[in-house]
């Protein structure tokens, strides 16, 4: 099994140094299934990276994973739900068309639903009115609403951006359901789905694009959470539709725009994790306490590049983030490894990092 480990990133070893050789061989021995031998290339604590491999899986090792869903263009962005009892995606890219896929059988469910002038940037899929719906962002500036049942248009596109729409959210505000949008215009607006209308004002703070949005609940009340391209990190209060106290800037400079947002709760406190990067080798990964809108811990940086996506779980009865990132494993004629990886949450400051 050691051999198997070893020959997964092989490429890689022979010009990595020491640590980054012993952190690819633990993920690799992760994505093996063998924890036994992910502890035992475990340093001694102090001499470390902050972060260490819970799980980790990759189509080296998992050949089910080399099976795709055939799509005509790149996918630029995926949400699951289940739709009469069938668990389902649904997907948009660069063609403007959003598709719905029987994941039991990997097949398209109804035709292709298009609408959009141009590509489909960002998807969320919630409930409204008993029915299962997709809300989708596109480039052309309009936010959609799609019935997954009979794969229609539900009314008429949502119009008020005067930039691409790059990150969809959705969520409950007084009893009503609502879609949270980010745009490269700088805006985060919010859309009342049973009407298919905006509601308020433009929020608006961002120096630059809104590149993720996520919600959750702080103090009792109904909050989205966004990332910009300006490297800040903002709080809404959905119900005024205004901001919650200064931005919070810790994403500037080395480690740059922010491009991913999750929120969940460690403990009894809310959280955001968020993802950065300057370039597609460069990226951070960071917890914030939503209540006092401050950094837990310290920044998780290496090996990670440019983080594109984070999404927050529970591991083993533990909160954990997983993000993906565009990570260069090999000398810079070879090209570069998306990947996935695990993190663990803790609660205590100074904590926040991947563990057994």
């Amino acid at each position: 099994m050691a051999a198997a480990v070893y020959r997964t990133s092989a490429h890689l070893h022979r010009t990595a140094t020491p640590q980054l050789r012993r952190q690819a061989l633990a993920v690799d021995a992760a994505r093996h299934g063998t924890p036994d031998l992910v502890l035992a290339l475990r340093p001694p604590p102090g001499s470390g990276p902050p972060w260490w491999p819970v799980w980790a899986t990759g189509s080296q090792i998992t050949t089910g994973l080399r099976t795709t869903i055939p799509t005509t263009s790149c996918v630029r962005a995926v949400a699951c739900t289940v739709v009469e009892g069938c668990p389902v995606a649904v997907t948009c890219g660069d063609d403007g068309a959003v598709r719905v896929w029987d994941l039991a059988a990997g097949t398209p469910v109804g035709q292709p639903m298009t609408g959009d002038t141009g590509g489909v940037q960002a998807v969320a899929c919630t409930t409204v009115d008993g029915r299962q719906v997709a809300v989708t962002g596109s480039i052309d500036g309009t936010v959609r609403m799609w019935d997954l049942t009979g794969c229609a248009p539900v009314g008429d596109p949502m119009t008020g951006h005067t930039g691409g729409v790059q990150a969809v959210a959705c969520t409950t505000v007084d009893g009503r359901q609502v879609a949270v949008t980010g745009s490269i215009d700088g805006t985060v607006r919010m859309w009342d789905l049973t009407g298919c209308a905006p509601v308020g004002d433009p929020m608006t703070g961002h120096t630059g694009g809104v590149q993720a949005v996520a919600c959750t609940t702080v103090d009792g009340r109904q909050v989205a959470v966004t990332g910009s391209i300006d490297g800040t990190v903002r709080m809404w209060d959905l119900t005024g539709c205004a901001p919650v106290g200064d931005p919070i800037i810790d994403h500037t400079g080395r480690t740059g725009a922010v491009s991913a947002v999750a929120c969940t709760t460690v403990g009894d406190r809310p959280v955001a994790v968020t993802g950065s990067g300057t370039t597609r080798f460069s990226g951070s990964v960071r917890v914030w306490d939503l209540t006092t809108r401050t950094l837990i811990g310290n920044p998780l940086r290496e090996p990670i590049g440019r983080v594109l996506t984070v999404s927050c779980t529970t591991l083993n009865n533990r909160p954990i983030a997983v993000t993906g990132d565009l990570k260069k494993f090999v000398p810079p004629a070879a090209a570069a490894d998306a990947r996935p990886e695990p993190w663990a949450l803790h609660r205590q400051l100074g904590q926040c990092g991947c563990g057994i």
